[in-house]
């Protein structure tokens, strides 16, 4: 299959953008003494990872639009309306980026047959900020990845460097090349070129590309290629260790002096060293937690340093080092009260804000904060029906397992019931390598409006503990990371706070895995629930075998589950001793509906109670306000029959 005709087949799939204006959705008035209904907690949020420009009097989100997702330029100043890009159905938005204060670098995905099989292929389109003007980054040569977009220009000019395949028949072609592109013309230049197992790159400040990860699948074993400028050689600095993937510090941050900033675990948690070049020498520790791990850092306006550091203990936040915005932080937590204030985006010079104000109780809303005036105003809610409304309370809990490991969780209690002998669900978090907090959960929030108390708990492999307690997770799939969620129910009932005979396992991805485990298993449980759960990990690691790094996946599973007979709920249908629910969109990317129709079929041969519920516009993440809505219902009726609040 030639190359051009593959990318001209892409072309169609994913289309162009075309202005178009953003309707107003009407907005259901909700009496505050009233039971909120099931269709107000299946509404999309009004605004998803918003991003402000660089001048910022322009926000690129997506937006709900009539129960859909849709990427909306809304202009903060000056008058004008929003205006949407729409895309044709089955692709995928998934990510924008400010280039400039004209431009938006948006990254497309879709599904595409290549030689009888599927493939996601990704692709990066340039979007005039009044989306009447779009051009394609070098679409007709291009591989299956061609979004990685490794730095933006930061003097005003539409530029980018993009990482891309170039093709798909020679492996010279699959290394993905470095090019430069103007956004607003489409033209591009190589800046580097693809070598033999380099399949990431990174620039510094200025845009000079300045690293490669070099990784041999085969090998299992990686390396990190190195240059101290923009031009000249690519040199080996660091071989990593067999078998740990975290055994090279790679540089985050190249900073202006020609140090760098990077994250290593050496200490048993991912904390922030300096870090010297070439030599990759780690030097002081400039920030870390007690006993978390740091989730990331902020860099400043001109990407040669760090203006703060994403954290998450209790519920996500940034600490700021920016002293400016340290101080403006202090002054939002001070004027919000228990609720929370967490900046999620800001203009180049610091000075304008986007401001997320709500809390795990609250669905809150966003706040655009002009520092130069000191005012917070409110863009719009993140759900319209309940505005500021509190719901049901949310807090952390520490209990310990079996073992005598003590495992955090997230409790959520209904309101305006007394927390004893409540209906419970166990809710596992998907990933696994993942982790759940306080926050706004519209899901968790519907079961405890329901009557559920509902406890989320973060079992050993979970991300955000250090790299002892994700270690605790490997080789326990459905084993003893289940362990750890039956121990959290066992801990509410010990505490008089839930009802051993009126408990519910309730998970999406990994915890819908974790779910028919559950049901497999048996236990105290009267029912579980299942969307988008993965039922035979040997089909899921031939899925897998499709996508770039096959070996390296198929290894990683394999340490998380040695055997993948005994721990794959397909093959024990026939111990299922307790209703299920399945539920799964056709258009899942990440976990294949495949997954779920196997484990029906299984519980059907076997006679085992069960339903199945196929949604067939979903995808893996609930981005349709129907498809929230109708699986919320089914849920509910399932819940009503086998374990009813």
């Amino acid at each position: 299959m030639k190359t051009k005709l593959w990318a001209a087949a892409m072309i169609a799939a994913l289309g162009t953008a075309s202005p178009a204006q953003v309707p107003d959705p009407a907005t259901p008035k909700v009496d505050a003494a009233a039971p909120v209904p099931v269709e107000v907690f299946a509404t999309l949020p009004a605004v998803e990872s918003p991003a402000l420009s660089p001048d910022g009097t322009r926000i690129a989100a997506k937006m709900a639009v009539g129960g859909k997702q849709y990427l909306v330029v809304r202009p903060l100043t000056g008058g004008g309306k929003p205006v949407m890009m729409p895309v044709p159905e089955k692709t995928d938005v998934n990510w924008w980026r400010w280039v400039g204060n004209d431009w938006l670098a948006v990254g497309l995905g879709a599904q595409q047959i290549l030689y009888g099989e599927e493939y996601y292929i990704t692709r990066t389109l340039a979007v005039a900020a009044d989306m009447k003007k779009s051009n394609r980054l070098g679409w007709t040569e291009a591989g299956l990845r061609a979004d990685d977009v490794i730095w933006t220009a930061t003097d005003g000019t539409p530029r980018l460097l993009l990482a891309k395949q170039t093709g798909i028949e020679s492996m010279a072609d699959i290394y993905p090349s470095v090019f430069e592109y103007d956004l607003s013309t489409g033209r591009g230049k190589r800046v580097v070129t693809g070598m033999s197992n380099v399949f990431n790159w990174y620039a510094d400040p200025s845009g000079a590309v300045r690293m490669g990860w070099q990784y041999n699948d085969d090998a299992g074993r990686g390396s990190l290629l190195y240059r101290p400028g923009a031009t000249g050689t690519f040199h080996s600095i660091a071989v990593q260790k067999r078998g740990d993937d975290r055994s090279i510090v790679t540089p985050l941050v190249f900073r202006a002096d020609g140090s760098a900033v990077a994250i290593d675990d050496s200490d048993g948690r991912d904390a922030v060293y300096e870090l010297s070049l070439p030599d990759l020498k780690v030097g002081k520790r400039l920030f870390g937690l007690d006993r978390y791990d740091v989730d990331g850092v902020i860099r400043n306006g001109a990407g040669n340093d760090i203006d703060g550091y994403r954290v998450t203990d209790r519920w996500s936040r940034v600490e700021w080092v920016n002293p400016t915005l340290r101080k403006v932080q202090a002054e939002m937590d001070k004027a919000v009260g228990t609720r929370r204030a967490d900046v999620v985006s800001w203009s180049a010079d610091r000075t304008k804000l986007l401001v997320e104000v709500g809390g795990a109780s609250q669905a809150g809303g966003l706040y655009y904060f002009d520092t130069g005036y000191g005012t917070m105003v409110r863009i719009g809610w993140n759900n319209d029906q309940l505005k500021n409304r509190a719901l049901s309370p949310v807090k952390t809990v520490t209990y310990t397992a079996r073992d005598g490991k003590p495992i955090e969780a997230v409790l959520t209690l209904p309101r305006n019931r007394p927390a004893r002998s409540l209906p419970l669900i166990v809710m596992p978090h998907g990933g696994p390598f993942a982790r759940d907090a306080e926050g706004w959960d519209w899901w968790v929030q519907y079961l405890a409006e329901s009557g559920y108390a509902v406890i989320q708990p973060n079992y050993r492999g979970s991300s955000g503990y250090g790299k002892e307690f994700a270690r605790l997770g490997e080789g326990q799939w459905g084993l003893s990371m289940q362990d750890d969620l039956d121990d959290a129910a066992a801990y509410l009932v010990k505490d008089g706070i839930a009802d051993p005979k009126r408990m519910c396992m309730i998970g999406a991805s990994y915890g819908g895995y974790a779910a028919m485990r559950a049901a497999q298993r048996g236990g105290a449980y009267k029912c579980t629930i299942s969307y988008a759960g993965v039922s035979d990990l040997e089909a899921m690691r031939r899925y897998d075998s499709r996508f770039l790094m096959a070996k390296t996946r198929a290894n990683w599973l394999k340490k998380q589950a040695p055997d993948f007979r005994a721990v794959s709920p397909r093959f024990g249908a026939a111990n299922f001793s307790i209703p299920i629910l399945l539920v799964h969109g056709a258009e899942d990317k990440r976990v294949p509906v495949k997954q779920s129709r196997m484990m029906a079929s299984a519980l059907k041969d076997a006679g085992k109670p069960y339903e199945y519920l196929e949604q067939p516009l979903a995808d893996h993440h609930f981005s349709r306000g129907e498809d929230r809505l109708e699986f919320l219902k089914r849920m509910k009726t399932f819940l009503d029959r086998y374990n009813p609040a």
